[in-house]
């Protein structure tokens, strides 16, 4: 089996490459030729996973899945939730996502927090969602130096480390975009 996993985001690929099983091969927007911003205008995380994966099938005709994430704040009443990765502007820079967001939690006691990311499968012609979510607190500085976007100040429940203080294993077996690529994946070997 081919699937083009619709992203630019070459650490986002890292991860799953590690968790998709070496029988599916798994394609690059690069590997079809797709340099073009993959459209993610929806209001909510699912309808980005889904635009993404349509928008791939219906401009490359491949076979294809897409996620998109958030991370949900308690306090903050969701946000930055859909807007995650353009929190701080449309620059995008996950240095000032980050900043804005500690910035805002400064006089915050309730830290919760949880990751959300959706996969949206268009496979045969029917598409299908698939959802993880991790939930945990924002810390009140950065730690590490791995991982990406929020990483270094998200911390999961019952763990004394950030995303970015865990090796890659570790964060896919409990992270919410290991846990929906774990749904996708086993969704794959039973059809």
């Amino acid at each position: 089996m081919q699937l083009v996993f619709a992203t630019n985001n070459l650490n986002k690929l890292k991860e799953v490459q590690a968790l998709i099983p070496s029988n599916i091969k798994l394609l690059s927007l690069k590997d079809i030729g797709c340099f073009e911003d993959v459209p993610e205008t929806r209001n909510t995380i699912e309808g980005n996973a889904t635009q993404k994966a349509e928008y791939i099938k219906e401009q490359y005709g491949f076979d294809c899945f897409a996620d998109d994430t958030g991370l949900e704040v308690g306090a903050l009443n969701g946000a930055p939730g859909v807007y995650s990765a353009r929190y701080a502007g449309e620059q995008r820079s996950t240095q000032d996502n980050m900043n804005k967001l500690l910035e805002e939690l400064t006089s915050k006691t309730n830290r919760n927090a949880q990751f959300k990311t959706v996969v949206a499968l268009h496979l045969n012609n029917n598409l299908r969602t698939f959802t993880g979510i991790c939930k945990g607190e924002i810390t009140k500085t950065k730690h590490g130096d791995k991982g990406f976007g929020y990483d270094p100040i998200f911390k999961p429940n019952t763990f004394n480390e950030t995303f970015a203080e865990m090796d890659l294993s570790l964060k896919n077996s409990i992270g919410h975009r290991g846990k929906a690529i774990t749904k996708l994946v086993e969704f794959l070997k039973s059809i």
